[in-house]
């Protein structure tokens, strides 16, 4: 980790926000883009704090600054709401409302609190409702003095071109073992050796699915989900063990990182076969990247979902000729 940065990883993205900063002429919204799961919500957070950070003073913490406005998924109804504000884990609305784009706009026609920036995180934005993207393409056509948006995207393709023209790419890359490695031992520091080596071979450059495989103990699954890309699941046997491995009743977070890390582990896998294989994994993929969207908010039957995890390996394997 560079000195002063707070988090490991994307030192150039890094490097060209505090260039902008800098500059005399820094542009007035950016787009963070790049897979789910390489630390876009940290870089946002840690950018806005750097942006209105008064000369001299510590790194501003983004949940609570005045001058820091973030835009994510909230609680879906009020019991969730609870859950949230007890620190417990809670469902949330399927999209970035309408609402609280116009919450946020009523606040841009006052001055920053504090200094002469202010920042606006929306989390992802390719999340928002259609209404509200037509709605923040008004603030980011004519942005008041001293405000900039930060867009997280993981798929920017569903923004549309309007906003992302007006828009300054900030592409986030996957991190290196040894950042991996460095991640972990932060965040996890009781896993072994063997758990963090296991976890960076699997999560293939993000620390999202690093940590998920580490905390949720998936290093079972991750075996089983393998042995269904090179052998197939003709019998459904292998998908039966894998719903016998994700339990019963799963948690969420367990659930979430099972559909991650089942990206992950294709997106790996895209590079090799014939091209049919490889339409085939995009096919699949494009199914889990729906499917891992809905779950935050479905209430998806578990057994049914790792079934369907399972079924969409299986329609990716590896031709039986090449797997021998």
């Amino acid at each position: 980790m560079k000195a002063g940065k707070p988090f490991i990883g994307q030192d150039s993205a890094w490097e060209e926000w505090l260039a902008a900063i800098s500059s005399e002429r820094m542009h007035h919204a950016w787009l963070l883009t790049g897979a789910k799961g390489l630390g876009k919500r940290a870089f946002a957070r840690a950018a806005a704090g750097e942006l209105v950070r008064e000369p001299g003073g510590k790194l501003p913490d983004a949940d609570a600054h005045p001058d820091i406005h973030i835009l994510e998924h909230l609680p879906s109804n009020d019991d969730e709401a609870k859950k949230k504000a007890e620190g417990k884990p809670y469902q949330t609305k399927r999209n970035i409302t309408i609402d609280q784009i116009r919450q946020m706009q009523q606040r841009l026609t006052t001055r920053p609190t504090l200094g002469e920036r202010r920042a606006i995180i929306i989390n992802p934005a390719d999340d928002l409702e259609k209404s509200a993207v037509n709605a923040l393409l008004k603030s980011l056509e004519e942005p008041p003095v001293g405000t900039y948006f930060l867009l997280v995207a993981h798929q920017p393709g569903r923004l549309l071109p309007t906003v992302r023209s007006r828009c300054r790419i900030l592409r986030f890359a996957p991190l290196t073992p040894e950042e991996l490695d460095a991640v972990i031992r932060r965040d996890v520091p009781q896993a072994n050796a063997e758990e963090r080596q296991a976890a960076i071979l699997a999560s293939h450059g993000s620390p999202g699915v690093a940590l998920n495989f580490v905390e949720q103990d998936l290093g079972n699954i991750h075996q089983l989900m393998m042995r269904i890309l090179r052998e197939g699941d003709a019998d459904f046997h292998l998908r039966g063990a894998l719903a016998e491995e994700m339990g019963a009743r799963p948690l969420r977070e367990r659930q979430l990182a099972a559909l991650e890390l089942a990206r992950a582990v294709l997106a790996n896998e895209l590079s090799t076969g014939p091209r049919d294989r490889q339409l085939r994994i995009i096919d699949a993929h494009g199914t889990l990247t729906r499917l891992s969207t809905q779950a935050p908010t479905y209430n998806f039957d578990a057994g049914l979902l790792i079934m369907e995890i399972g079924g969409l390996l299986a329609s990716a394997a590896m031709p039986r000729e090449a797997a021998r």
